[in-house]
């Protein structure tokens, strides 16, 4: 084998080695520290709700409104 070869795949291990332990280092810094955890967390607002506008008419009103109106057209 060439040397070439040799360093991609000491490259290749070290690449797999970083991508599998960052992960790792990061659950483990939050699972045993959970202020952390709380601290991102709370500096970030993910769902955000507009206020609460009006609440639509119960079918109730909108029967007796629909009636009053028809009673105005039938008057005039």
């Amino acid at each position: 084998m060439s040397s070439l070869g040799t360093s991609k795949g000491i490259l290749e291990i070290a690449k797999f080695g970083l991508y599998v332990t960052i992960p790792i280092v990061l659950m483990y810094t939050f699972a045993n520290n959970t202020k952390n955890l709380q601290k991102v967390m709370g500096n970030r607002s993910y769902v955000v709700y507009p206020p609460e506008g009006p609440r639509p008419p119960s079918p109730e009103e909108l029967r007796e409104m629909a009636r009053e109106l028809a009673r105005k057209k039938n008057i005039r």
